[in-house]
């Protein structure tokens, strides 16, 4: 009783309202999070929910909308994004005479934010994207940061989401090829994905069996392979 009169306080006071958006490469998990975010925020806070369009490209150009719950109703296991994604990089100069130069994009995005009535922003996103939300709240805008990558390389975050799913993807690739390595009398060399961080080859190439795991963290020598 006394937690649904603190709730009923909460939502009595003045509606709060947040953007979100996803930027960045594909995910899996990235609607579910959507969903999550957005269903807490509306339910138990009664909050206004503004969804960006392709990422960081729909701050610059003014493209939102707002979310009620029909729109994030029904994605748990849907895949990509509702909201769409790019890889607009705002403090990034662009090559060529006709796009917006970096500090004209920062300035645009500060004004969509500005003209939305944004109380804060919610990006769900990798290592770019969460370094571009850093740069963002230097200039002023309240980010919260989601960590999705499949490769896990978010300072301070244990594991971010997308990374399970690649993870089992990998093992079961790495699973399917030792059969054919075997009756070919092959040596199969398989690379994954993982940017700068060696996690997602280190758990597949260990939880599949492999070999040799050579990943980025550890320096090797190719003739100590070659004799292995």
């Amino acid at each position: 009783m006394l937690y649904n009169k603190y709730m009923a306080n909460i939502r009595s006071s003045v509606t709060k309202t947040f953007g979100i958006l996803t930027a960045g490469g594909d995910c899996p998990g990235l609607n579910a999070a959507i969903r999550g975010v957005c269903r807490a925020a509306h339910d138990r806070y009664g909050m206004k929910i503004v969804g960006i369009a392709d990422g960081f490209r729909g701050l610059i150009d003014g493209n939102a909308r707002t979310l009620k719950p029909e729109d994030f109703s029904g994605i748990l296991t849907r895949g990509g994004t509702i909201l769409g994604a790019s890889r607009e990089k705002p403090f990034k100069e662009d090559v060529g005479n006709f796009r917006l130069v970096a500090s004209e994009k920062v300035s645009s995005i500060k004004k969509t934010y500005a003209e939305l009535g944004l109380d804060g922003l919610v990006l769900l996103g990798g290592n770019g994207t969460n370094t571009t939300g850093f740069r963002l709240a230097q200039e002023g805008l309240n980010i919260i940061g989601l960590p999705k990558t499949i490769d896990n390389d978010i300072v301070g975050t244990d594991r971010t989401f997308g990374f399970h799913s690649a993870l089992s993807i990998g093992t079961e690739a790495i699973d399917r090829l030792h059969s054919t390595a075997q009756s070919h009398s092959r040596i199969i060399v398989i690379e994954l994905m993982g940017h700068k961080a060696g996690w997602l080859a280190l758990y597949a190439g260990v939880a599949g069996g492999g070999d040799v795991i050579l990943i980025p963290e550890i320096p090797y020598r190719i003739d100590s392979i070659a004799r292995h």
